[in-house]
């Protein structure tokens, strides 16, 4: 009979091979799970490749899939380190980084050095919120608008004077308008780059003289005059023809002052001894708004400065008497102007030019004192000082001239003399840069008087 059942207890080590097993094969069932463990190998065992998974053919060789690897860490010495191409970047035991050069990071955007301020020309590459540091100053600055060649530079913190485009000061032309002697609608330019004579490029949309005016970077703009009129008008600078009719002022006025600032033009005081400071946008055609009040109305003062924060203006006729005070007030809000010094003549319908550091008063209507050019700081508030003559033919001085500022002089054209009481076609200009008389550097078209504040471009 055969045994159905062997005992193991009673077999000893090694009776059994596979030849005693029926089928002479060793199956799946016949193996407990998890009962082959390591010690059940005999160290010349082979196992068939075919039966492992995820490991080289050989411990030796570095082909092992890395996917394979989910747990634990290469040394160092499995890892290609270094700072030229190809090479992984380690952080040494402080997890600072190797000394690298600079200019091999991308996407890294840091501040600009330098030993002088941004201008408005900069253009940086960073485009909009490009920092700037001035390292001679200390002063920083955050680029706003990068439109080219009219950067709007922000000062950083309790820092004063943003660098933003001296839309008052221009590169290319200076423009009057209108004008009395002959009647005249006429838009006059002239050039800046070269001295010449002005040409006749386009008509007001109403003809009108003693107006005020101001600048954006693409138009010019007229405002004001006799008649009394309330009318703003502007055309392009670089198309010129029959200005537009883009909105009103708050009311009519002859001989108010006319100041620019970024994105808006400004009229100040009038006949009648205004005292209202209004404002209108160069962004959006419309009215103007009432902004402020003058420190003293004020009727036929200077045709107007302006500074990068501030609007100002000198002398003119106040309630009973003439006055040489100059009056500042603030672009940015709605404070009243204040007196923050004097002329150190008192004249009335005087010209007006603006640097980037100095406002100029020019000759006026109080002789004979009249052919002065003065000038008066926006950094401190003080009085201003006698620097230089404007051009006439006798020596005498001018009223009622048309004014333009480049970045380097200031221009009168026109105007009265003084001492004929005819008006005149001479272009003058005064440096910025150096106190001293003008110079004749060409004539206006025609004759004319009784302009006033003019553009620039």
């Amino acid at each position: 009979m055969a045994i159905a059942k062997i005992e193991r207890d009673g077999i000893e080590d090694g009776a059994i091979d596979g030849s005693k097993i029926l089928d002479g094969i060793l199956g799946a069932t016949d193996i407990p799970n998890d009962s082959l463990t390591n010690a059940k190998f005999s160290n010349s065992a082979v196992i068939p490749t075919s039966k492992l998974t995820g490991l080289a053919t050989s411990a030796t060789t570095d082909t092992t899939n890395a996917t394979n690897i989910t747990s634990g860490s290469l040394a160092t010495a499995r890892v290609d380190v270094g700072t030229t191409a190809g090479k992984i970047l380690q952080v040494d035991g402080s997890g600072n980084l190797p000394a690298v050069d600079g200019s091999l990071l991308t996407g890294v955007v840091g501040a600009i050095k330098s030993s002088s301020d941004p201008t408005i020309s900069t253009n940086p590459s960073g485009g909009v919120g490009t920092e700037w540091h001035n390292k001679t100053t200390g002063q920083m600055y955050i680029c706003t608008d990068a439109t080219a060649g009219a950067n709007v530079w922000s000062n950083v913190g309790a820092g004063s004077g943003n660098i933003v485009p001296y839309f008052f000061q221009g590169t290319q032309y200076g423009f009057v308008y209108g004008g009395t002697y002959p009647t005249s609608a006429d838009i006059q330019k002239w050039s800046f780059t070269s001295d010449g004579n002005a040409t006749d490029v386009g008509d007001q949309s109403v003809q009108r003289q003693s107006y005020s005016a101001s600048s954006s970077a693409t138009y010019g703009y007229c405002h004001g005059g006799a008649g009394p009129s309330n009318v703003i008008d502007k055309f392009q600078f670089t198309v010129g023809g029959t200005m537009t009719d883009v909105g009103n002022l708050t009311a009519a006025r002859t001989y108010p002052s006319g100041m620019t600032s970024n994105g808006y033009g400004w009229a100040a005081g009038g006949a009648g001894y205004l005292n209202v400071i209004e404002r209108y946008s160069h962004t959006s055609d419309g009215n103007s708004t009432d902004w402020a009040d003058l420190f003293t109305g004020t009727s036929a003062a200077s045709n107007g400065v302006s500074a990068t924060d501030y609007g100002y203006t000198a002398g003119g006729a106040a309630p009973g008497t003439n006055t040489n005070t100059i009056q500042k007030f603030v672009f940015a809000t709605q404070t009243n102007g204040t007196d923050v010094g004097d002329l150190l003549y008192i004249v009335s319908q005087s010209g007006a030019t603006s640097s980037s550091t100095h406002g100029y008063i020019m000759g006026g209507n109080q002789a004979p004192t009249t052919n002065t050019i003065q000038k008066f700081p926006y950094a401190s508030d003080s009085n201003s000082t006698d620097v230089g003559d404007i051009f006439s033919d006798n020596g005498k001085g001018i009223f009622l001239p048309g004014n333009a500022s480049s970045t380097t002089y200031g221009y009168r054209a026109g105007g009265d003399d003084v001492a004929g009481g005819t008006a005149v076609n001479v272009i003058d200009k005064h440096s910025f840069t150096t106190d001293g008389n003008a110079t004749d550097v060409g004539n206006l078209a025609h004759v004319q008087n009784y302009m006033g504040q003019g553009s620039q471009y």
